[in-house]
């Protein structure tokens, strides 16, 4: 399964916020205390996903987007279980919490 992210490194916390309205679609809002120096917020970025969706950090890859803010995340796995935890984060974010690409 592949999700998509927009990343805003250098945050005070680490976090799935929301969704963000981006050209190419809507993708999850992440926030992450790394810098996107050396692949450190790629990596951060995979760790994070993986305790938010509760699954093992290993199944967790960074498929596009390696230098991009619009990061492409692929997410090996029972794509069903993988799909209803997407689902229900999306329904946990409310339409109001989306935010518009800077």
């Amino acid at each position: 399964m592949i999700a998509h992210f927009r990343v805003t490194p250098r945050s005070t916390k680490e976090a799935i916020d929301g969704l963000a309205q981006t050209a190419d679609g809507q993708a999850f809002q992440a926030r992450l205390r790394a810098v996107p120096e050396d692949g450190a917020a790629n990596r951060a970025l995979e760790a994070l996903v993986a305790r938010w969706l509760d699954v093992p950090k290993r199944t967790v890859t960074l498929s596009t987007g390696g230098k991009s803010r619009l990061k492409s995340v692929r997410i090996d796995g029972d794509p069903d279980l993988l799909g209803a935890k997407l689902q229900s984060h999306v329904e946990a974010f409310s339409n109001d919490r989306i935010i518009e690409e800077e």
